[in-house]
């Protein structure tokens, strides 16, 4: 039977035999994704690893996050979690990286230098990118997660996943299609998944751990956050946003804010919408989101970011209200709304 699985499996035949044998040339293998890891970032990184360990007993294979910072709370569930060290740490020279979830070398933070101290690069992610920094890119950009094309690869190398694995992977299929409800939840990504479930990742645990065990103090910001939405353009462009004040006197940290983004997109006819969150050293993080098909990620390209048509995100140098008239209007513009009437409130 032909599937889609099949198809990836020969699109990327040469680039998976090569990743085979420069693993096993290497005796040490350092993996790591983007800083601010996300569940696809962290669940491809852990997954993979992992998969290595098993098939590689006698290989040094460490984990990296690429910030000097802990495990989002909502990932620590994952098998190895515990394991993830950050890169400023390690003073290792690899003979392998491997980048996941990570078009460019500066998304790597901490670990590009981890990156430029390795013999051999290779790159699994499905973000678009200016141009290639590893060896060996397996890149789809129309994939709804890395961790896709990570079990991809393992199921194509003959690589044992065990339900600890397929978790992993599962989680980063999970967290980037927005529990399969995005534009990005195609066929191959149900095809993967179904697999990783065969080989005994536990959905239900999945949605317990990230979706339903927010802290009080989350759900106290995101229900400010829902409070301040407002929309522009008849309603088709949405915005809110966080303060560094807001997360303080709320005690949420920063890496539980990933999902306020999809409380401001959940308007009903909302199309394109952004939610901004003030971080230390004077900047606004940005996450853009689109429901149809307007492409949000050249607007996160206008401010030095990027990501993908319908999830982008950029970090603007100023306040709130820098950052809200910046991008706002930019998203008025993509719904082919009249800025001339824009009347933008905090």
């Amino acid at each position: 039977m032909h599937t889609d699985t099949d198809s990836s499996t020969c699109e990327f035949k040469g680039e998976f035999r090569r990743i085979v044998d420069l693993i096993r040339a290497a005796d040490t293998i350092a993996i790591s994704g983007h800083t601010s890891p996300d569940g696809d970032a962290l669940g491809s990184c852990l997954g993979l690893g992992r998969a290595i360990r098993d098939r590689h007993p006698e290989k040094q294979v460490v984990l990296l996050l690429a910030d000097d910072a802990c495990v989002p709370r909502i990932y620590r569930f994952l098998e190895g979690s515990e394991e993830l060290t950050p890169a400023a740490r390690y003073e290792g020279d690899p003979d392998l990286f491997i980048a996941v979830d990570c078009p460019v070398l500066e998304r790597l933070a901490d670990a590009a230098d981890v990156a430029r101290r390795a013999r051999h690069i290779v790159a699994f992610d499905h973000h678009p990118a200016r141009e290639e920094f590893a060896e060996v890119s397996v890149r789809r950009v129309c994939c709804a997660a890395t961790a896709v094309l990570i079990g991809e690869f393992l199921i194509a190398s003959n690589v044992a996943i065990d339900p600890g694995i397929a978790t992993a992977l599962l989680t980063g299929i999970v967290t980037d299609t927005g529990r399969f409800q995005y534009q990005n939840a195609d066929p191959a990504a149900f095809c993967i998944a179904s697999h990783l479930v065969s080989c005994g990742a536990e959905p239900a645990r999945i949605a317990l751990e990230v979706y339903q065990s927010q802290r009080l103090e989350y759900l106290r910001l995101e229900s400010l956050v829902m409070a301040r939405i407002k929309t522009v353009a008849d309603g088709r462009v949405a915005y809110s946003y966080a303060t560094l004040d807001d997360l303080t006197s709320l005690h949420v940290s920063q890496d539980e804010c990933d999902g306020l983004v999809d409380v401001v997109r959940s308007v009903m006819g909302v199309e394109v919408c952004v939610f901004l969150k003030e971080v230390e050293g004077g900047c606004v993080r940005g996450n853009l989101r689109s429901k149809g098909e307007l492409d949000v990620s050249g607007i996160a390209q206008i401010f030095g970011g990027g990501g993908h048509a319908a999830a982008a995100g950029f970090t603007y140098h100023g306040s709130i209200e820098d950052t809200m008239f910046a991008a706002v209007p930019l998203l008025v513009e993509l719904v082919g709304g009249d800025v001339s009437e824009l009347d933008l409130a905090r």
